[in-house]
């Protein structure tokens, strides 16, 4: 029961589901392994297991059937996982790919293997009448290529996830003990030093011979005029992926940044919190800037 809320009806629901975006598999290399390994798989499968019935065949004949579903799994595998893609890869396109599309295709390469496998055992054979019986076989043989394309999928996307987690964990580590390390501006003059954390840097301006450094400590922003150059600051920041020359006078931390707006032709206006005055983004870095930002 609803109350004071719009409920939606179970299909806009399922619909919404089925619309949701999802992965496919575009790798034709790692495809081409997969078309490989079924393929194989059927063939044990078959030999093991005997799953349709050629009780009335010769010998040869079992040899031919058996090689024929072998090789008309690996051709329509082949056929759905790299031709199709290949051909027409705006319809495979990932951005595009969604659970509806993942639940049509894999039910249309089950319906293309079942129905080749039928072919091949009432042509080559010359059985023409086939029973409900025989047709079920034939689906639940081929379910097994499609129902391991799946499993197969689902695992590598698995794993693809989980790495790209460690990765990005790693990442967010490194970021971590970049914004905690700390930053010694080393002045030419030995009373000028300055030993702050690197988070804690706002803006950095050039100013003649000197640099003026502005940070933040204990919630304030403070400033100090330091006897060095831009050139030297850049060189040291270089490994801090936050810190970011946007100007020939300015570097900054975009992780302060409070507001951009346009300047003019030439580039942006940066401004930060508790300073009276923007940094300037020129139109050499500006390309630089968008990409990071």
């Amino acid at each position: 029961m609803c109350t004071f809320t719009i409920c939606s009806p179970p299909t806009e629901n399922m619909l919404a589901f089925l619309n949701k975006p999802y992965p496919f598999n575009s790798d034709l290399k790692h495809n081409a392994k997969i078309i490989l390994f079924i393929s194989v798989g059927v063939l044990l499968y078959i030999l093991l297991f005997l799953p349709i019935d050629i009780s009335s065949f010769t010998e040869k004949e079992i040899t031919y059937l058996i090689a024929g579903i072998t090789v008309s799994t690996f051709i329509m595998l082949s056929l759905n996982l790299i031709v199709f893609p290949s051909l027409i890869p705006k319809m495979f396109d990932n951005n595009r790919w969604t659970i509806k599309r993942e639940i049509i295709w894999n039910a249309w390469t089950l319906i293309s293997i079942s129905g080749i496998y039928y072919i091949l055992y009432s042509f080559v054979y010359g059985v023409y009448i086939i029973h409900f019986v025989d047709i079920l076989q034939f689906v639940f043989l081929a379910v097994i290529p499609v129902s391991a394309v799946i499993v197969i999928n689902y695992n590598r996307l698995l794993r693809t996830n989980l790495k790209m987690a460690r990765q990005l964990n790693a990442k967010l580590a490194e970021n971590k003990q970049l914004r905690e390390r700390l930053i010694d501006f080393d002045s030419e003059y030995k009373k000028d030093n300055l030993i702050v954390r690197a988070d804690s840097i706002i803006m950095i301006k050039s100013a003649d011979n000197y640099i003026e450094v502005y940070y933040e400590k204990d919630g304030i922003v403070k400033k100090r005029l330091i006897r060095s150059s831009l050139s030297k600051m850049e060189n040291m920041l270089k490994d801090f992926n936050f810190m970011f020359k946007c100007h020939r006078s300015y570097i900054i931390n975009l992780n302060h940044i409070a507001e951009i707006q346009g300047h003019d032709a030439q580039g942006y206006k940066v401004f930060f919190e508790g300073i009276d005055f923007p940094a300037l983004v020129s139109q050499t870095y500006i390309d630089a800037f968008n990409n990071i930002i």
